[in-house]
């Protein structure tokens, strides 16, 4: 299985131009001739390498969709073309059979969809990495979204990991900066958000909790939980109608006054980080709309929740304090006390480091 996988993966890498990754770096300078001379049945590519990878992805499936959507926001990880390009890959999805999702619900649920819902619409809503959104309402005329694993997800994942962490540990050996961003420790997060992801029961207790510590918020709003209709497979909630936060034009349309929108999203921010000390972590604009012609968020998906201890919401205090401050050897320093960066960094290159970052955007 892992052979044919990873033939499958050469095959999708080779037809999308992906070797240029690899026979650009100086180790294989002496192989370039050579793999030019075996692929040139191959008319060239003309569509930019972030296109391409992009591309590539999606061929390869969900497990490397969402490991492409994760990629996009580590910029401090790769190229700035290709985490723009990555960042499409957030609503590229194709749903998976129907039939196949309501006998995912029946099962979990154990009674026929007839008689579980008043109303089940077949079509996806919404169709991501892991799981697909089908709206329904239930007997009692409550409209709710009931989300569904997509059946056989366990065992790919599985296949795919292991993939990507043998490719990990290949960037490591053979890259310069390969130990710096330490690709097996980003695979060993990405598996383990995906594990959480695979457990709607977890994703449902995240959501209450979120939806409690926002409880008649004006701000953001979380839908509720319909427990009875749960399962480790299943998950339903009240359905939330908005516009994706991505969508400027129709924002602006329905009334919405985008700069209070932008600060009112710093403020829940940081009521999550510094109040709570648990925050939604996957907040791409695939998972956040907005109430028409209000400055209220609403939250989707709740996979991959973070928390913080005490100390790392003083760590964070500091560094904010010192961004603000432009005081760049503070925010080096709190980053070596709290262990973020390798602990034989130079104080000194890495304030350099920051400043070129920071300046340019200041200075705006």
């Amino acid at each position: 299985m892992k052979l044919l996988r990873l033939i499958r993966i050469a095959r999708v890498a080779l037809k999308y131009g992906l070797e240029e990754f690899f026979i650009g770096h100086e180790r294989f300078r002496p192989l370039r001739w050579a793999v030019r001379a075996l692929l040139f049945w191959r008319p060239p590519h003309r569509a930019p390498r972030g296109v391409r990878l992009r591309q590539a992805l999606e061929a390869l499936g969900p497990v490397f969709v969402k490991f492409g959507q994760m990629l996009s926001t580590r910029r401090d990880l790769v190229a700035l073309d290709l985490a723009d390009e990555l960042a499409l890959l957030q609503d590229r999805v194709p749903p998976f059979d129907s039939a196949a999702a309501v006998a995912v619900i029946e099962t979990a649920l154990g009674k026929p969809l007839a008689e579980l819902f008043a109303e089940f619409d077949r079509t996806p809503v919404a169709s991501a990495s892991v799981a697909q959104v089908h709206f329904a309402r239930l007997p009692n005329g409550r409209p709710v979204a009931v989300k569904v694993l997509r059946t056989g997800i366990g065992p790919v994942i599985a296949h795919d990991v292991a993939l990507l962490r043998a490719l990990a540990g290949l960037v490591e050996t053979l890259f310069a900066d390969g130990r710096r961003l330490r690709p097996r420790e980003v695979v060993a997060e990405f598996e383990k958000h995906l594990e959480d992801e695979l457990d709607l029961v977890r994703e449902a207790a995240n959501c209450s909790q979120l939806r409690r510590n926002f409880k008649d918020s004006s701000l953001l709003a979380v839908p509720e939980v319909v427990w009875d209709y749960c399962a480790r497979e299943v998950m339903t909630m009240d359905r939330m109608d908005g516009i994706p936060v991505s969508q400027i034009d129709r924002l602006r349309e329905s009334g919405v006054d985008v700069p209070r929108l932008a600060a009112a999203g710093v403020e829940i921010f940081f009521t999550q980080v510094f109040r709570d000390g648990f925050f939604h972590a996957d907040m791409h604009p695939g998972n956040i709309l907005v109430k028409p012609g209000s400055q209220q968020y609403i939250a989707l998906d709740f996979g991959i929740m973070g928390t913080l201890t005490e100390v790392d919401k003083q760590y964070l205090a500091r560094n904010f304090l010192a961004f603000f401050r432009r005081d760049y050897k503070g925010v080096a320093q709190a980053h070596l006390e709290s262990g973020w960066v390798p602990a034989d960094t130079r104080v000194d290159e890495l304030e350099a480091a920051v400043r070129a970052v920071c300046e340019p955007v200041f200075d705006r």
